[in-house]
């Protein structure tokens, strides 16, 4: 199936658009305007993989109708023939995988693709249990995010005597960070025999995983005025202090009574900034969503009560078994999952999200 004229008149305008940003990324005004520069590339970065495949339709296409032409033709030769029927099969089925492609890459754009990520992982039903499991997931996404070259780094941990984590947030940041690991955002369970579990019993706790873009200040700016903050001493497991001084922090945004707070940092100023960052995706999400109109509805699709009936993805350690509820996907590799190996997982989502949207796309069309 050919790219319909609104389609091409599309592309030839991303086209157009390229060709501009070449030219203006040349400029030493832009060049000496890092901001100006690095908004551009972005937007260059986005556009190459378009024109690219756009190119290609192209010479698929030329090539087609180059081969049809000569098959049109009285007198071939009945090889020569055979070799441009296969030329023409060959190009035909290149349009239908760049067809394909330009309409994925068509399709709209989340916003926050390009930004980085703020982890808040919560244990929820299960006690002691949920909250080793939620250390055990801080862990996984972790790992996932050393092997593609990601700096991870926490922000906030509240640690259980045992060794679990009744909350952790940490942020990650690096290329793609959020528009690979958007899809995480829920209620994860996991079915296994705890170690304090005498008569190997299987128990069922659950974990919440909220993602957040990460708003800069460019973003969302926060108003001093609408702000408390106050200082603590921080403490860890089982109330013990590990700081004499008051360096934690505990910011309170007035307006919408959100409050975060941070004691990973010896320091108060950099416990502050932490906090602050928090703060800042916390409301940029908030504000997202509002513009969305479905606020409430969103929050409670991705992070829900915690409760165990309200899944995502379900870790079975007894039968080594990882299912993702959402695409039916189910994978017999959980230990090699829980040391973050997720782009099977990741993999799969994004393709499904993909083929929502296309399907979304050409019903509207």
């Amino acid at each position: 199936m050919p790219l319909q004229q609104e389609t091409l008149h599309r592309l030839n305008g991303v086209a157009s658009r390229l060709e501009e940003i070449t030219h203006r990324l040349q400029e030493p005004a832009v060049v000496q305007d890092h901001t100006q520069y690095r908004s551009l590339m972005k937007e260059y970065d986005r556009l190459v993989p378009v024109v690219e495949a756009y190119k290609a339709y192209g010479r698929a296409q030329d090539a087609a109708e180059e081969a049809k032409a000569l098959l049109d033709e009285r007198g071939l030769e009945p090889e020569f023939w055979e070799m441009v029927q296969q030329e023409l099969k060959k190009s035909r089925k290149q349009l239908e995988q760049l067809t394909q492609t330009l309409q994925l890459l068509l399709l709209p754009r989340d916003e926050n693709d390009d930004k980085n990520i703020v982890f808040e992982i919560r244990a929820g039903t299960g006690g002691e249990e949920a909250a080793l499991f939620a250390h055990s997931l801080w862990r996984m996404y972790a790992m996932y995010a050393q092997r593609k070259g990601w700096q991870c780094e926490v922000l906030n941990c509240n640690e259980t005597e045992l060794g679990g984590v009744k909350e952790v947030s940490f942020s990650v940041k690096g290329q793609g960070a959020y528009s690979r690991l958007k899809f995480e955002g829920g209620v994860h369970r996991v079915q296994r025999v705890p170690e304090t579990e005498m008569q190997g019993r299987i128990h069922t706790s659950a974990v919440t995983v909220a993602i957040m873009p990460e708003a800069e200040e460019v973003d969302l700016e926060l108003d001093p005025a609408e702000l408390k903050i106050d200082t603590f001493r921080s403490s860890g497991a089982g109330g013990q202090h590990i700081n004499k001084t008051s360096s934690a922090i505990r910011v309170t945004h007035l307006p919408t009574g959100m409050v975060v707070e941070c004691q990973d940092e010896r320091s108060q100023y950099k416990n502050k900034d932490k906090a602050l960052t928090v703060l800042r995706s916390r409301l940029l999400q908030k504000k997202q969503q509002e513009q969305k109109d479905a606020l409430d509805e969103t929050r409670r699709s991705q992070v829900g009560s915690g409760d165990r009936s309200e899944r995502i993805r379900t870790y079975n350690f007894p039968q080594g078994r990882v299912t993702d509820h959402r695409i039916g996907l189910t994978l017999y590799k959980l230990d090699s999952v829980m040391d973050g190996n997720l782009d099977e997982i990741l993999d799969a989502l994004a393709a499904a999200d993909q083929a929502e949207k296309l399907r979304q796309s050409q019903s509207e069309a």
